[in-house]
């Protein structure tokens, strides 16, 4: 059996927006046309990472 992950491809695609990511960063395209499991890759690459970074220059 998979696991779900608990986030849907919307919520990526929102979290992604409202962290200045309006298109993929590589292919310049629109996030809606990539699968969740994309999204979910460029969420933990860059808002996550993002989040990191700030924590640690506290």
């Amino acid at each position: 059996m998979s696991t779900v992950h608990k986030y849907t491809k919307g919520w990526f695609v929102k979290q992604l927006r409202d962290h200045g990511i309006l298109v993929h960063p590589q292919y310049k395209s629109h996030l809606g046309n990539y699968k969740e499991s994309e999204l979910r890759n460029l969420y933990y690459q860059y808002v996550e990472k993002e989040t990191l970074d700030s924590e640690e220059k506290k």
